[in-house]
Formats: C-alpha cells, structure tokens, sequence
C-alpha cells in the first residue's frame, strides 16, 4: 500500500513474531544485494517493511523504459509495486539465519535502575530474581525506532513484565535498560520515556560517527550479562577513549 507519495508499505502478518520477522530480513537481504530501481532506502519494522523511493529515477530507470498504453501503469508507484511483485517470486524461503550475536554488559538496580525493585514487587520477586531473569536468555531484536538506535526487543519472560510508568521521565541516561510490558530495550540516547528502568549499559548503542550508526539491527541476537558498578565504571573509561558521540 502506498505511504505518502514516495514510499510503499509492504504487510507481512497482522501478528508479531519471530517467522514474520524471518520474513522481513529475507526481504531486507535482497534488498540490499539487490535495491529496486530508483530506491533510497527501506526500513524494516515488526510486521512491515516501508521502501522509499524517488520518483523522478523509478520513471527514468532502464529497466521501465517501455510505454504504456495505461497511464496509470506509469505512476512510480505502479512501477516499485511491480518491481516488489517480481522480487517476491523471486525470494528463497525464510529459513534459519545465521543471527549477528551482540553481548550488552549491564549494571542493574541502585541509581542505573530506580524501577528495579517495582518491577521486582509487581511481579512477587526479589530483585536478583529479576536480574537473574533478565540476563539469561537470547532475545531477538525486532525493529529500530522511537529514537536513533533504540532496539525493540523480545523473548523476555513473561515472569518479569511490567507495565510503562504511568508518568514518562522527562530525562532518561542514554544506555540505560528498560522493559515495558514483555519487551526489553535499551535507551541510546538521552531522552525522555515510560519505560521501567532496571539497570544501565557502558556499551554505547548510538555512533553517528561511524559507517553504521546504529550497533544493533533488526534480526540482532541480543545477551545481556551483569556486571559491577566498578566494573560499570571501567568499562566506560576504556569506551571513551575509543568512541565519540
């Protein structure tokens, strides 16, 4: 479906879960290996993938320079809609991915996570329950969004799921972990948000310096482990010296 003038909107389920999001990575593979005529750039989400294109390269494009008795067939979105009808015939099935696997130190509770103990009492827990929970498991990152880099996780237990606050934080330490309802996820920048915060990173998630400023991409196998307050502090120092926001 169209989105604006510039862009189509491609809907794989209604539901969010891991085969969809099999799906969406096989489609943002070829992509990548193979971009549609007159593309900019796609971004995948839970269920969709949106492409953007230029209008102007879709109608100059070698691959539609052929005239049409239809006008309408000419329309640059007719035209990407085609070029997507032929890339998905043209796509293996969604099979088991080699998944980029990133580990993410984290210092849970005390000031890095004030809602650590909420989320501990709303669930009948004690706080190193809640830690423990938290940091054993493999959790697939869905889509990047909200803020530059931010990751919406999932496959956290239901067992420490907590509602978002009722009254979001104006300011929120860029690194520091949440969960709001099943979903974990980890705030790249200083920014405001409802989340419940249970512990903060040293790892910066958010480099606009580099070729990919984003660490973590949809599809992303995400381990996160505890780690000290002086530990916290060490690895801070260490990544300081080697990357700038």
């Amino acid at each position: 479906s169209p989105l604006g003038e510039a862009s189509v909107v491609i809907q794989l389920s209604e539901e969010i879960d891991i085969q969809t999001q099999k799906k969406i990575s096989v489609i943002a593979s070829y992509l990548d290996e193979h971009p549609l005529p007159g593309m900019i750039e796609y971004i995948p989400a839970f269920t969709t993938i949106t492409i953007f294109y230029d209008p102007m390269e879709v109608l100059s494009s070698r691959q539609n320079n052929v005239r049409s008795k239809n006008s309408t067939e000419r329309l640059p979105y007719n035209i990407v809609c085609d070029g997507i009808s032929q890339m998905i015939s043209d796509l293996p099935e969604a099979q088991d991915q080699q998944r980029n696997v990133v580990e993410i130190p984290v210092c849970y509770g005390g000031d890095f996570g004030p809602d650590l103990g909420f989320v501990a009492e709303h669930n009948g827990l004690e706080q190193e329950d809640v830690i423990k929970i938290h940091s054993n498991g493999d959790y697939l990152v869905y889509m990047i969004g909200f803020a530059p880099g931010f990751p919406y996780i999932g496959g956290m237990s239901k067992e420490i799921a907590a509602p978002r606050r009722e009254s979001p934080r104006t300011q929120i330490p860029a690194g520091t972990v949440g969960i709001a309802g099943e979903q974990t996820g980890v705030y790249p920048i200083e920014t405001p948000g409802g989340w419940q915060l249970i512990g903060k990173t040293p790892i910066r998630l958010f480099r606009p310096h580099d070729e990919s400023p984003s660490l973590l991409k949809a599809g992303d196998t995400i381990r996160f482990f505890p780690i000290s307050e002086e530990e916290f502090k060490d690895w801070e120092e260490e990544t300081s010296e080697h990357q700038d926001y």
